[in-house]
């Protein structure tokens, strides 16, 4: 594995990591009301074009990292719709 593999590992696990906490305070306080939906729209599709992008140019780093990030994300924007529908 060269050098730029190994950045790309790091800044993957890095990233993917980051929403975790987000991720696990979401879901044990069901609370998103300080979370921003356009935000957390916005970056689920771009998550979603980053591992379709992964796919074609095929790197693995890009691939699995997107994918993790992706669910986290998914699920505390899933979070903050349901919060949003149960107002209405």
């Amino acid at each position: 594995m060269n050098a730029i593999n190994i950045i790309g590992n790091i800044a993957a696990l890095l990233t993917t990591v980051s929403f975790l906490p987000q991720a696990i305070k979401t879901i044990k306080t069901k609370d998103t009301k300080s979370l921003s939906l356009p935000m957390y729209m916005l970056f689920v599709i771009g998550v979603f074009l980053w591992i379709i992008y992964g796919l074609y140019s095929k790197q693995t780093p890009i691939i699995i990292g997107n994918i993790i990030t992706f669910i986290f994300t998914a699920v505390i924007l899933s979070y903050k719709l349901v919060e949003m529908y149960k107002k209405k």
